[in-house]
């Protein structure tokens, strides 16, 4: 499994919150038929890892990695888990050595072009950039995309549908990712209808 395959699947990564381990496959398989075919399970709530599983299970051709990986608990859940790849919105010396031995692709998150910078230096050849929390949003990820062609961004937080176009149109950027097409009370009323809707819309960017 490499990275490359993972994140061209789809040219959108949904990072997907299951709170209630009986949405996971039908709200996946909605992603999934809508055209989303790599997602990411954030491991915000504490049945995330059994819902990768589960996913994995009921729709094996998609690429599910997870998400809000921070520390050795978090990192060692995604492996037990099964997990395609592992996103971490922060990077600390013990998830690098970490990441080193395992085989399964890691994307490190970055929100600062020092970090990115700090990142690159370790070898991280795709990062995770969250141009939410860091000032200039658009403007900043384009002023760090611009001059470091050999890194591939994965920019996530407060994408929509009206501006992931943006980043899309940035040559090392390969895919957007957040909540933006996962509304709660959409989940909550089980709307798959309307989520694989939304999915497909997502998928022709």
């Amino acid at each position: 499994m490499t990275i490359e395959k993972i994140l061209t699947a789809a040219p959108v990564v949904p990072v997907v919150v299951i709170e209630n381990l009986e949405d996971a496959v039908p709200l996946a398989q909605a992603l999934y038929n809508g055209g989303l075919k790599t997602l990411e399970i954030t491991l915000r709530t504490a049945i995330a890892a059994e819902a990768v599983k589960l996913i994995k299970q009921a729709v094996p051709d998609a690429f599910v990695g997870t998400g809000t990986v921070i520390n050795k608990e978090t990192f060692n859940a995604s492996v037990e888990a099964g997990a395609d790849f592992m996103v971490s919105p922060g990077v600390n010396a013990e998830l690098l050595e970490l990441a080193k031995e395992t085989d399964i692709p890691f994307l490190a998150g970055a929100a600062t072009p020092s970090e990115v910078m700090n990142l690159a230096a370790h070898g991280f050849k795709y990062l995770k950039f969250f141009p939410a929390v860091a000032a200039g949003g658009v403007p900043m990820l384009k002023s760090i995309a611009g001059p470091l062609p050999q890194i591939k961004f994965c920019p996530t937080g407060g994408i929509n549908l009206a501006s992931a176009s943006e980043f899309l149109e940035l040559d090392n950027v390969v895919c957007v990712g957040g909540t933006w097409m996962l509304d709660k009370q959409l989940i909550k009323d089980k709307n798959w209808i309307e989520i694989e809707e939304l999915a497909r819309q997502a998928s022709k960017l």
